[in-house]
């Protein structure tokens, strides 16, 4: 029998013996099958007469808006106003997150003593905190800020402190019989040491800040992909609605690939192939 071809009765498909041609044809056919079962249910709402006015979420009308969109500088705007927050929120939670971590990894008894109300913290919803963080901070940026690093510093803190565990002990003695100074165990032997393992609670932290960027932008502030969806939601523009929503996966989606291919950068097994 040959390899490249199922057994009958079984849907045949070809198996591509090279990585990447293989990754590219079934990303292709998976987005095929997605837009399909979409175009399906943009059918199904135009069909029927109580959900016709809800025929525009169809994949079709969603890409017609698209000049229009990117012709009035919505998506540009959107896109600026939210990568702000985001990136701001980020920087915070790794700067941050980062001496937490080491601090964990380094010290059993902040350990000890840290472990239970970072837990606690941690299992709180973040936009739970958003009352507060109006009434405390003068403006909805710096409050969906805040949110945003609560959110993502923990996922960076806990790898942090798991990475720099899994660090062999006897290399710190080492360092300092050849007089390392708590600068250089940082700089030379902590941080190269942990920065696979920081990148991937980075990684982790990005997918709960995009999460929560977009819903936090749903209420006071009038910019951003969050406000984008809910204007288009008043206005009854459907098809703009679902075409912000794909820009939000779009560059979701970059944003985790640009992280995957920093973890892999750093990761000590794949520099070693």
């Amino acid at each position: 029998m040959n390899s490249a071809v199922a057994p009958t009765g079984v849907l045949a498909i070809p198996r591509l013996k090279s990585p990447g041609v293989r990754r590219v044809v079934y990303g292709a056919v998976g987005l095929f099958t997605m837009l399909a079962i979409w175009e399906l249910g943009a059918l199904l709402l135009y069909f029927n007469p109580g959900t016709r006015t809800f025929a525009t979420f169809g994949p079709i009308p969603t890409f017609q808006a698209f000049p229009t969109l990117i012709e009035e500088g919505a998506i540009s705007k959107a896109v600026v106003a939210s990568g702000y927050r985001l990136v701001a929120g980020l920087l915070l939670a790794i700067a941050i997150g980062v001496p937490i971590g080491i601090l964990m990894g380094r010290s059993k008894m902040f350990r000890e003593l840290s472990n239970s109300p970072f837990q606690f913290l941690r299992m709180i919803s973040p936009l739970s905190w958003m009352p507060l963080a109006v009434i405390v901070f003068a403006g909805w940026d710096q409050a969906i800020i805040f949110l945003i690093a609560f959110a993502s510093v923990w996922p960076v803190a806990f790898a942090t402190a798991a990475g720099l565990a899994k660090v062999d002990p006897a290399w710190f003695k080492v360092a300092r019989n050849l007089g390392a100074k708590p600068l250089h165990l940082l700089t030379q032997l902590i941080l190269p040491a942990i920065t696979f393992d920081v990148l991937t609670g980075i990684r982790l932290a990005l997918g709960v800040a995009w999460i929560v960027l977009v819903p936090a932008e749903l209420l006071g502030v009038t910019s951003g992909l969050g406000y984008a969806i809910k204007d288009a939601r008043e206005t009854l523009s459907y098809n703009h609605l679902t075409a912000m929503v794909l820009v939000i996966g779009v560059i979701g989606y970059m944003l985790d690939g640009i992280c995957v291919q920093l973890i892999k950068r750093y990761s000590w097994y794949h520099r070693g192939e």
